[in-house]
């Protein structure tokens, strides 16, 4: 749509812009920091933006409701909007620093037909023969990396909110974003503990463990709390911001199972990332727990034997994969998507939010749980 377009066209704008402020104060640092911002901008090329729209319509929900038409364009010159694509791209540059941590963390090689951050600053190393290790100097500046980008996004959210015309709506949007951050990083724990604790855990517990994890750390930070964001910087009553939350969470659910499923059965020229890269990291999504529970003893033993190994071959891969789709979890988790997105809108039905921004939320909504990539 010409509007989705417009708005990633100043989001990216507002980025590049960003990233080149950085590198003048990186440059003046040393110039040796320039693969900091090289390797910044790359991840940030990457990507839907849907973290942005969502922030972006989550505010022309509320903000919509008050003008003499909710069209988008009678919102273009609306005194808040500078404010609004700063912290959508703020929230872009958080989800990079997530991408550089998770990868590490998930010892992945490849991130959006890329080599993942610490996999590039090890060939970097590698490359120019320096002393020392590769793989070390590597995962070291990926977290500085990551850690820089963290803090470039509560820069550039500040930059916005600092400019907001109601700061009481800055302060609760803050709040918001802090909230958020929490979330998803006990949420990344969360993935990283079911992965080597799952034994400890009864059987009955291993779908709802698997579903807190779609829920903190992708859910919420992906869709649940842009849209609260951007309702909140418009000074968003509780009832609208509960509307948007009550669409934004099963639709980040959906979202996520998308992508879970895309992480088992996915296309590698289509997702930039090996086939059955879950596979490999050994992540124990809801789809491996909705297998694991419909399969007899022998096929859970082989997946829990399998499951995890990094280094598993393209025949062990094609293995779990039929045994998974043989077990049903496939279309149960297709249906458990297809409710989720029902709930999410309907939770959009009647709600006092702008016709514009709604009709743009369920156009979105498809888009993010239908994807191939």
């Amino acid at each position: 749509m010409p509007e989705r377009t417009r708005l990633v066209d100043l989001v990216n704008a507002r980025l590049e812009a960003f990233l080149d402020e950085r590198a003048g104060q990186l440059e003046a640092v040393a110039p040796d920091l320039e693969v900091f911002t090289d390797a910044a901008r790359d991840l940030l090329r990457g990507g839907k933006r849907f973290r942005a729209l969502f922030c972006y319509w989550g505010w022309h929900a509320v903000a919509g409701t008050v003008r003499a038409d909710d069209l988008l364009a009678e919102l273009d010159t609306h005194t808040d909007l500078p404010s609004v694509i700063e912290a959508a791209a703020a929230l872009e540059i958080f989800h990079a620093a997530a991408l550089v941590h998770d990868d590490i963390m998930d010892n992945s090689d490849t991130r959006r037909g890329m080599p993942a951050a610490h996999r590039r600053f090890e060939a970097d190393h590698a490359r120019r023969e320096w002393t020392g290790s590769a793989r070390t100097y590597g995962t070291a500046t990926a977290l500085l990396l990551g850690d820089l980008l963290l803090g470039w996004s509560d820069e550039l959210l500040d930059a916005g909110l600092s400019r907001l015309s109601d700061p009481r709506s800055a302060r609760a949007a803050r709040g918001e974003f802090q909230t958020m951050r929490t979330e998803v990083t006990v949420g990344q724990y969360l993935d990283i503990l079911e992965e080597v604790a799952w034994r400890d855990a009864d059987e009955a517990d291993l779908l709802p463990r698997a579903h807190r994890v779609v829920t903190y750390k992708s859910a919420k930070y992906s869709i649940e709390a842009p849209l609260a964001l951007g309702g909140l910087m418009a000074g968003g009553s509780l009832e609208q911001v509960a509307a948007l939350r009550a669409f934004g969470l099963p639709l980040g659910v959906a979202f996520q199972l998308r992508d879970d499923l895309l992480g088992v059965f996915g296309d590698p020229a289509i997702t930039g990332k090996p086939a059955g890269d879950d596979l490999r990291e050994g992540k124990r999504t809801v789809i491996i727990a909705l297998a694991r529970a419909a399969l007899p003893a022998g096929a859970v033993a082989l997946i829990d034997e399998l499951l995890g190994d990094p280094d598993l071959s393209e025949h062990q891969i094609a293995t779990l994969q039929a045994t998974i789709r043989d077990s049903g979890a496939v279309e149960t988790t297709e249906r458990i998507i297809e409710r989720s997105v029902q709930e999410a809108l309907a939770a959009l039905e009647d709600a006092p939010l702008s016709r514009s921004a709604r009709a743009e939320l369920v156009g979105l909504s498809d888009l993010v749980t239908r994807r191939a990539h």
